[in-house]
């Protein structure tokens, strides 16, 4: 049995599997939803996994287990869930500016089926009616999250139907007597304030009077996640409060409660993930002492693309004394992860972890300057277990056809 949070286990893993690596503790998985249930507890909640921030079978089968249910964002990731084990009544599929023939597959997989465009609603009301519930995605115009870059239900987002268009939508719902089952938002991503949730509860429950079969409200995800020593996170307890005192504020008119539905996905599996590197080359110049290691942002982008703060620790050498650096990566171009960045003494050779890994880390990796992805492993009750192993060579020229 070992502790997959002390730095001796991290060390131990590196050495025995290479790196770059992913490692995951699944308790912290189940831990994150068991806050998540507990703080629900008197609310009729249902949680779906935002399988996008990390796609692993084997983390989707260990999320299965817990008992979440799981949020798509494509149809492979539908096919992952189904291939996973979840049977299509917990599986939700929320399109985004997709082929209608995608969402066609959605429907005959028999998954849950969000859609975001009135073209798609249109061509979906027009082919099959009434015949197969749907749940419609809403822009809320609602400015949430951490940055741009991560916030989608503003004024000037790409993310589903404005809600100023309701007209429109329910124009083309009786036009085709369409069965529409929830009505969803999702307004962002690293959302600190519970009060976003509750502004887009009064939102919703202006127009849900129009929906005679309605079910569900799918109030999204975006659970802020702590990344720094005192950081503060979206206090989940008062998010349930404040949910369930506007659903009581706002009684559905057309029949009994409607259950509440959220997509946290980093909330779940960001904390339970580490990504270990090791130092390849330090170099002392006039501008920062930068210390390299063996990856980049093809492996974690979430800095480069983010702005995204990761804490980074020194497991090899945590007694010696701290300096400041700029920890940065070994490809060709600039992929800087911090910049003066206190770490106690590094030392070539040194691994180098970095926290809240678990979420858009992996899954957002890439073959950049023909690099290979990194292995990842779980560790469960204890015990390490590789999960997917680390590229090869002939991965690289995998798909190529050799022409010329």
């Amino acid at each position: 049995m070992i502790n997959p949070l002390s730095p001796e286990t991290l060390i131990q893993l590196a050495d025995q599997y290479g790196t770059p690596l992913y490692v995951y503790h699944a308790e912290k998985i189940k831990d994150q939803y068991q806050r998540l249930k507990t703080a629900f507890g008197k609310t009729d909640a249902v949680f779906f996994y935002a399988c996008k921030a990390l796609t692993n079978i084997n983390i989707l089968r260990y999320i299965r287990n817990t008992g979440a249910n799981v949020d798509c964002s494509s149809i492979n990731e539908v096919r992952l869930a189904l291939h996973a084990g979840f049977p299509p009544a917990r599986i939700l599929y929320t399109s985004n500016g997709i082929a209608f023939g995608e969402i066609e597959e959605a429907k005959q997989l028999g998954v849950i089926i969000n859609i975001d465009s009135l073209s798609n609603l249109e061509k979906f009301g027009k082919k099959f009616g009434r015949d197969y519930p749907i749940g419609i995605r809403l822009r809320p115009n609602i400015l949430a999250g951490g940055n741009m870059k991560i916030s989608t239900g503003h004024d000037k987002s790409k993310f589903g139907i404005p809600v100023d268009q309701i007209a429109i939508i329910l124009d083309v719902v009786r036009k085709y007597n369409m069965l529409i089952r929830d009505l969803h938002i999702h307004t962002g991503s690293e959302i600190e304030d519970a009060d976003v949730f509750v502004k887009g509860i009064d939102i919703l429950f202006e127009i849900t009077h129009h929906f005679p079969d309605l079910e569900f409200i799918d109030l999204g995800g975006g659970f802020k996640v702590a990344s720094k020593p005192g950081e503060k996170e979206t206090d989940i307890c008062l998010l349930a409060e404040k949910v369930g005192a506007g659903f009581a504020k706002h009684p559905y008119k057309n029949g009994k409660p409607l259950q509440i539905w959220f997509e946290p996905g980093k909330f779940l599996v960001s904390e339970a993930g580490f990504f270990l590197t090791r130092v390849n080359v330090l170099k002392e110049t006039n501008a920062a002492d930068f210390v390299s290691v063996d990856s980049g942002f093809n492996h974690l982008i979430r800095p480069m693309f983010y702005d995204a703060y990761h804490q980074i620790e020194n497991i090899s050498n945590p007694g010696a004394p701290l300096k400041n650096y700029a920890v940065v990566g070994n490809i060709c171009e600039t992929d800087t992860f911090a910049w003066d960045r206190s770490l106690n003494e590094v030392r070539e050779g040194d691994y180098i972890v970095f926290r809240n890994a678990g979420a858009y880390g992996f899954e957002m990796s890439s073959n950049f300057n023909s690099r290979f992805k990194p292995a990842e492993v779980i560790v469960m009750e204890g015990k390490a277990h590789l999960i997917r192993k680390r590229d090869v060579f002939e991965d690289l020229l995998r798909n190529q056809v050799e022409v010329i």
